[in-house]
């Protein structure tokens, strides 16, 4: 069997084969072990808060609809019309107490019951009591504080259980705000020319920032000379299950309490307050880290939580080996102020946002990888080793244990997938 991976304690060495971001049989081997049975992430509760609220998402290569139907559950149902297939709703997102497919006009409550269709009597009577006419929805959807997964696999871990040691990042992100987070309107869509692993790798890779955002990183000294020294201190941690997180010093300002000399002496007073809030709710050593903290989550397989300068999710899927579709969403505290949300949209956009300082660099340096791997007969496996010398226990944010921690869950899925395969000849 082709070894994907090299994990060499004794030698501190860790390879990767590169024929994990070219191969077609290996891409429908994830589809089929991962993006089929682990925990996706397919949308926040604020997106839907409203019964009748409705949202059109693509998750591991499905059409769903996240819909808050008017019993108050909110569902993920797949968007297809049990009748001949077509998609039932084609607005991205709306408030509908029912949808009717534009085929043939069969109508669906937004629970997804079978509740109308032309030519009524073609149909048997008792047509409409029949389950399997109405849109299906997924059996496995769970939330953590706001966050809503799906999964595909009836059989799954509970996602609590899933998302491991990730929840307490998750909860430093959330805590921000007495009243929890909010989806900002609009969610930004783009493609790369890239496998969708190299994302993965590079969220959680804070080794490139300096060399790779160095522009960005001059005009912050420009703006404010008087910012922290961009030394970009902390440490990475395996969360488990293939989730993984670096959190080091913030260098520049945070919406949530950390001032910055370009922002208002308004601004500043303000923050000032909400740190004292944090320190009585939480203590000063969880204030000082809600606050003065950047955190950048992998949530295995394909979600990412930056919570920097701002707080964005974002999720990803292949469409080839060489080719994945992003979704970014940007999040905020509910009931933020005015000129606080404007202070952390310009944060956003500066260096998150798909026309911003770091994501256009990041999607270059992964095409230029993508581009490169035409040598993998020659040149075969990447090295991922860095930290290793130092042992789990002394971790630097800018060493590699991140992406280390989600190839060895890859790994596990994957070869086991590639030997029951190999079993069967």
């Amino acid at each position: 069997m082709r070894e994907i991976v090299k994990d060499d304690i004794e030698k501190n060495e860790f390879l990767v084969h590169r024929s994990v971001f070219t191969d077609k049989e290996i891409l429908a081997h994830e589809r089929a072990e991962i993006f089929n049975k682990c925990w996706l992430f397919i949308g926040h509760e604020t997106e839907v808060s409203k019964p009748g609220d409705y949202k059109r998402k693509k998750v591991g290569g499905r059409n769903l609809l996240l819909v808050h139907s008017h019993d108050g559950e909110i569902r993920a149902l797949y968007n297809t019309c049990p009748h001949r297939g077509a998609l039932v709703c084609r607005e991205n997102e709306g408030n509908s107490r029912v949808f009717r497919c534009f085929y043939h006009a069969w109508s669906f409550k937004n629970d997804g019951k079978l509740t109308g269709m032309p030519g009524r009597d073609g149909f048997p009577e008792d047509f409409n009591d029949c389950a399997s006419k109405d849109m299906k929805a997924v059996q496995r959807i769970e939330s953590y504080r706001g966050f809503i997964f799906v999964n595909f696999d009836v059989n799954a871990m509970s996602l609590d259980e899933y998302l491991a040691g990730a929840k307490e990042y998750i909860d430093l992100a959330v805590d921000q705000s007495e009243l929890g987070l909010e989806v900002l309107g609009g969610i930004q869509q783009y493609s790369v020319r890239a496998n969708w692993k190299l994302l993965a790798e590079n969220s959680v890779d804070l080794y490139h920032g300096m060399p790779t955002h160095k522009t960005y990183f001059d005009i912050k000294h420009a703006q404010d000379p008087e910012i922290r020294k961009v030394k970009l201190e902390g440490k990475g941690k395996d969360l488990g299950n293939g989730h993984a997180v670096m959190e080091y010093v913030a260098p520049w300002g945070r919406p949530v309490a950390q001032w910055t000399a370009i922002w208002s002496e308004e601004l500043k007073q303000d923050m000032e307050e909400m740190k004292k809030r944090l320190v009585e709710r939480f203590g000063e050593d969880r204030a000082e880290r809600i606050a003065s903290y950047n955190r950048n989550i992998i949530i295995f397989p394909n979600l990412v939580i930056n919570d920097i300068m701002a707080i964005t999710a974002r999720t990803f899927y292949p469409v080839s080996p060489g080719y994945l579709e992003v979704s970014g969403y940007s999040l905020a505290p509910v009931g933020e102020k005015d000129n606080h949300r404007l202070a952390r949209n310009n944060n956003f956009l500066e260096f998150l946002g798909p026309g911003g300082f770091a994501t256009p660099d990041d999607n270059e340096a992964l095409e230029l990888c993508q581009e490169a791997y035409t040598n993998n007969y020659e040149v075969e496996w990447n090295d991922i080793s860095k930290g290793m010398v130092r042992g789990e226990d002394h971790v630097l944010a800018t060493d590699e244990l991140q992406m280390r921690s989600f190839w060895r869950q890859y790994n596990k899925i994957i070869s086991s997938a590639l030997m029951e395969k190999e079993a069967t000849f």
